[in-house]
């Protein structure tokens, strides 16, 4: 019974994305590991920008660091 959590950052996934990304990682587990698509968890979880950090620095702030 696998169970995915796929963690990103809150700027506008759409459902239709969300989607995807459950169906792809499901079809993944089952392709791979001959897991049971009725069987398997994929939990979509958003974090807020300003509480998810890269390299020591709010994401945006580590991503103004990649633009230079």
């Amino acid at each position: 019974m696998p169970y995915v959590n796929i963690k990103i950052t809150r700027e506008g996934a759409t459902a239709a994305q969300k989607a995807e990304l459950i169906k792809g990682v499901t079809k993944l587990l089952a392709d791979v590991l001959n897991k049971s698509p009725a069987a398997t968890f994929v939990v979509i979880d958003e974090v807020d920008l300003e509480n998810w950090g890269m390299g020591g620095l709010p994401v945006a702030e580590y991503r103004k660091t990649l633009e230079k």
